[in-house]
C-alpha cells in the first residue's frame, strides 16, 4: 500500500484532471466507465469482474479528464488484493472521486460514500441503475440531498448511457471548487468529539489525507496498519495515545466493541440521509419476480442439475448452431488454399508456396475456422453473466467446493478461466484469504479455456458421431471441474493448510441483457481471436512451418528404393505423385520437428501419440490454438500440399483416418490437464510472487496428465 504521509507530488496542470470511479462490486462502475470513455471494457451482472484499476480518457472543454476504474470495495479498510487496488488509488488523492452507488441498494451502497466523505476528497454521488430503483417505487429529492450533502448527485443508468453529460457536468462542477466541501458528516456526538480530540494531534505532514477525519477514524478503530505508521512519526505517538483513550472510553460507554460502533455510525449516518430524502420508498415485492425465480434455480437439490442442464444445452447450440458457418468458413480457406496454390506449376516445391500454403493457409485457416463455435458459446455464457444467473451458480457450488478445499469466491475466477486463464489467474485477487488465492490459481488452468475450445472442435467432431459431440463436450469440461475440485482437497491438506474462510457474496437481482452489451462482447471476443489468429498464431505457425520445412535431406530413401529395384513393374506401381508425397513425409521427419517429436515418441508412445501429434504438442506450449494450426501443417506438408486440392477431405477426416477414437480422448485428456500455456505461468508467477508456484503448476498438471491419458489409453485398449 502506498505511504499515505509522504508528501502529495505535484499537482496537474489546471486543466488536466485524474478521476475515480468507487463503488461496492456490481454497482456498474464499469458500465459508466465505458459510458464515459468509449471504451469496451468486459461488464458482468455479478462482483469481482473488474480486478486491477483501468484507465481511460474524455475532453470535455476546458477539461482533459482521465478516469479510473477501480475494483469494487465495501469498505476502505478491506483486506482483499483487489479492494486494496481501489484502497491505495484513493489514498493517493484523485482530483474527483465518482462514488457509484446502486440505487437500489443505497443502505448499504452510501457507507463507502460516508468514508470518504472523511477523507476530504472532492466527490460526486453517482446514483446508478436510477430505472430499476424507479420502477420499484422509489422517488428521491435530489435537490434536497445536494443540498445536505455539499456536493453533485447525478442520477444514471449506466449500461444505456443515460446521465452520461450530466455526469460529466457534476464532474466538471466538483473540478472546479476552490476547496473540497465542508465536513457535512455526522456520526454523532460521542463520535464527533473523539474524533475532534485526535485531529489536533495528527502530524502536520504528509499528504492531505493524513490530516483527516479518516485518518483519525483509523486511529480510533485501532487499525494496526495506521497505528503503527502514525506512532513511528515525529509527534504520531500523542495522537495513538489519545485514539487509545478515546477507544476505552468509548467502549466502556457504548458496551460493545470500537469496529461495531464505528459500523453503526456510518449505518446511522446513512439511514438519517435517506430517511431526509426518499418522498417514497422502494416497495417491498421490489426483488419478488428474483425470488420466485431463485426458488427453482438456487433450490438446494434441483439447483446443481438445472445449472448442469444449462450447460449441456449451451454446448449442443455450439455445435449445433455453429455447424454451417464452420463449414463455410472450411470451405473458404479450402478455395484460398487452392487458388495460392495454382499460382505455381504443378508439382512445385517451392518454399514461398509452402510458406503460404502449408504455413499461413493451413496454419491460420485452420484456426479461424473455429470461429462461429467460438462466438457461439461465448454468447451463451455473456447471457448468463449479464442476467445475473452466474452468480447463483457461484452459490450454488460454494458448498461443494467447500468440502474440496476451494472458496466459494473461487468460482468466479475459475468463470473467467473458461474464456482465458491468464484473466482468469489475475481475477484471484477477490479472495482475501492467501491459501485461497493459490489454490485457486494452481488448478485453474484445468478449466478449459478458448483456445482449448478450438482444440475439442477439431477432435471431437473427428472421432465421435454427431449425437455424441455435445456429451463429449460437456464431459471434457467436467472432467477439467472434477479434477480441479479433486487437486484442490489435496493442496489444502497437504502443501497449503489452513482454516477455510466464510463465503458472503452478493446475489444480484435477475436482468434482462441488453443488446448492446451482448453484441459489444461477441465483437470483443471475435476480434481478440481475430487478432489473436493475425498476430501470435500466426507468427508462431510461420516459425513452425520452418521448423517442419527444414532442414532437407540430401538423400531420399523412396528414391533408392525405386533405383534398387530398377524394375518396370515396381515403377509403374509407384506414381509420381506418390513418390512426390513419399518424399514430403521424409522431409518432415528429417526437419526439425520431426526430430523432436521422435525424439519424444518412445515417452509418449504408450499414449498413443506419435511424432505428428507431440510436434503439435510442443507448439501448444506457445498458445493452445497452435495444435490445431500445427496439425494444419504437419498434414498439409506431409501429403505434399495437395490435401486441400486432391479432394474435399478435411483435417478432421485425415485424423479419424489415422487415429483411433481412443487415441483422440487420450489427446483431448492431456491438452486439457497439461503444460498450462507460457501466459499462465507467467501470470502465475506474479501473481504468487513465487517461481515454485509456476513450476509447480507446469510440472505437477503435465504429470497427472500424462498418467491418466496413459491409464485411459491401456485400458481403452484392454477393453476394445
Amino acid at each position: 500500500m502506498p505511504n499515505p504521509f509522504l508528501p502529495v507530488p505535484a499537482a496537474l496542470p489546471a486543466k488536466e484532471i485524474r478521476v475515480a470511479l468507487a463503488g461496492n462490486p456490481n454497482c456498474g462502475k464499469t458500465s459508466l466507465f465505458n459510458a464515459l470513455t468509449g471504451a469496451r471494457q468486459h461488464v458482468a451482472n455479478y462482483p469481482g469482474v473488474t480486478v486491477e484499476r483501468r484507465t481511460g480518457s474524455y475532453e470535455s472543454e476546458p477539461l482533459s479528464v482521465e478516469v479510473v476504474d477501480l475494483p469494487g470495495t465495501y469498505s476502505l479498510s478491506s483486506l482483499s488484493p483487489d479492494e486494496r487496488v481501489a484502497q491505495d488509488e484513493l489514498v493517493a488523492g484523485p482530483d474527483v472521486v465518482v462514488v457509484v452507488a446502486d440505487s437500489t441498494q443505497l443502505e448499504r451502497n452510501l457507507v463507502l460514500l460516508a468514508q470518504i466523505m472523511q477523507t476530504g476528497l472532492s466527490p460526486v454521488l453517482c446514483l446508478n441503475m436510477a430505472d430499476e430503483a424507479r420502477a420499484a417505487g422509489q422517488k428521491l429529492d435530489l435537490a434536497l440531498m445536494e443540498k445536505l450533502l455539499g456536493f453533485p448527485v447525478v442520477e444514471t443508468v449506466g449500461h444505456r448511457g443515460q446521465g452520461t453529460s450530466e455526469l460529466r457536468t457534476a464532474i466538471a462542477s466538483a473540478a472546479g471548487r476552490q476547496a473540497p466541501p465542508g465536513n457535512r458528516l455526522v456520526l454523532g456526538e460521542t463520535m464527533d468529539r473523539a474524533l475532534a480530540a485526535i485531529r489536533p494531534l495528527l502530524p502536520k505532514d504528509g499528504a492531505p489525507i493524513f490530516r483527516s477525519d479518516w485518518m483519525a477514524t483509523r486511529l480510533l478503530a485501532g487499525d494496526p496498519e495506521y497505528t503503527e505508521r502514525v506512532a513511528a512519526m515525529t509527534s504520531g505517538t500523542l495522537a495513538v495515545a489519545e485514539a487509545a483513550r478515546q477507544r476505552e472510553r468509548i467502549e466502556a460507554r457504548a458496551k460493545v466493541d470500537i469496529a461495531v460502533f464505528v459500523s453503526e455510525r456510518y449505518f446511522g449516518f446513512v439511514d438519517g440521509l435517506l430517511r431526509e430524502v426518499r418522498t417514497a420508498a422502494s416497495r417491498v415485492d421490489a426483488r419478488q419476480l428474483t425470488d420466485r425465480i431463485d426458488a427453482l434455480l438456487v433450490h438446494r437439490w434441483l439447483g446443481l442439475p438445472i445449472f448442469a442442464l444449462v450447460m449441456y444445452v449451451i454446448f449442443w447450440l455450439t455445435f449445433t448452431v455453429g455447424e454451417a458457418p464452420m463449414n463455410w468458413i472450411e470451405a473458404a480457406v479450402r478455395f484460398l488454399s487452392v487458388r495460392l496454390g495454382g499460382l505455381w506449376p504443378a508439382g512445385s516445391t517451392s518454399p514461398l508456396r509452402s510458406l503460404l500454403v502449408d504455413g499461413v493457409v493451413g496454419g491460420v485457416g485452420g484456426v479461424i475456422v473455429f470461429l462461429p463455435n467460438i462466438v457461439l458459446l461465448f454468447l451463451g455464457l455473456a447471457f448468463l453473466e449479464d442476467t445475473g444467473y452466474m452468480a447463483r451458480a457461484a452459490f450454488l457450488t460454494d458448498r461443494l467446493m467447500h468440502r474440496f478445499g476451494l472458496h466459494g469466491k473461487s468460482f468466479i475466477p475459475m468463470l473467467s478461466g473458461f474464456g482465458c486463464s491468464v484473466p482468469g489467474i489475475m481475477a484471484t485477487r477477490t479472495l482475501e484469504n492467501h491459501r485461497d488465492r493459490l489454490v485457486t490459481m494452481l488448478v485453474l488452468p484445468l478449466m478449459s479455456c478458448g483456445a482449448r475450445l478450438t482444440i475439442w472442435m477439431l477432435l471431437i467432431p473427428a472421432f465421435f458421431p454427431p449425437s455424441w459431440r455435445a456429451p463429449m463436450l460437456w464431459f471434457i469440461y467436467a472432467v477439467g471441474i472434477g479434477l480441479a475440485l479433486v487437486l484442490a482437497r489435496l493442496l489444502r491438506k497437504t502443501l497449503l493448510r489452513g482454516d477455510d474462510a466464510p463465503f458472503v457474496m452478493e446475489l444480484p437481482p435477475y436482468r434482462m441483457p441488453t443488446l448492446r452489451s451482448v453484441l459489444l462482447k461477441l465483437v470483443e471476443r471475435a476480434g481478440m481471436y481475430l487478432r489473436k489468429a493475425g498476430t501470435t498464431i500466426l507468427g508462431i505457425s510461420i516459425l513452425l512451418w520452418a521448423a517442419t520445412a527444414f532442414p532437407k535431406p540430401r538423400h531420399y530413401r523412396v528414391d533408392e528404393q525405386v533405383s534398387a529395384t530398377a524394375t518396370t513393374t515396381m515403377a509403374r506401381r509407384m506414381s509420381g505423385e506418390e513418390i512426390a508425397r513419399k518424399r514430403a513425409a521424409e522431409d518432415l521427419e528429417y526437419s526439425v520437428a520431426g526430430r523432436i517429436g521422435h525424439g519424444l515418441e518412445p515417452v509418449f508412445r504408450p499414449l498413443g501419440f506419435d511424432w505428428k501429434i507431440l510436434t503439435a504438442m510442443v507448439g501448444a506450449f506457445a498458445t493452445k490454438e497452435i495444435f490445431v494450426a500445427q496439425m494444419g501443417i504437419v498434414y498439409s506438408i506431409a501429403d505434399g500440399g495437395k490435401e486441400g486440392e486432391k479432394s474435399n477431405e478435411g483435417l478432421r477426416a485425415v485424423l479419424a483416418r489415422d487415429y483411433s477414437p481412443l487415441v483422440g480422448l487420450s489427446m483431448m485428456l492431456f491438452l486439457l490437464i497439461g503444460t498450462p500455456c507460457m501466459a499462465t505461468g507467467a501470470v502465475t508467477r506474479k501473481e504468487s510472487g513465487k517461481w515454485r508456484y509456476a513450476l509447480l503448476q507446469l510440472g505437477g498438471l503435465t504429470v497427472i496428465a500424462y498418467v491418466i491419458s496413459l491409464v485411459v489409453y491401456q485400458v481403452g485398449r484392454l477393453i476394445i
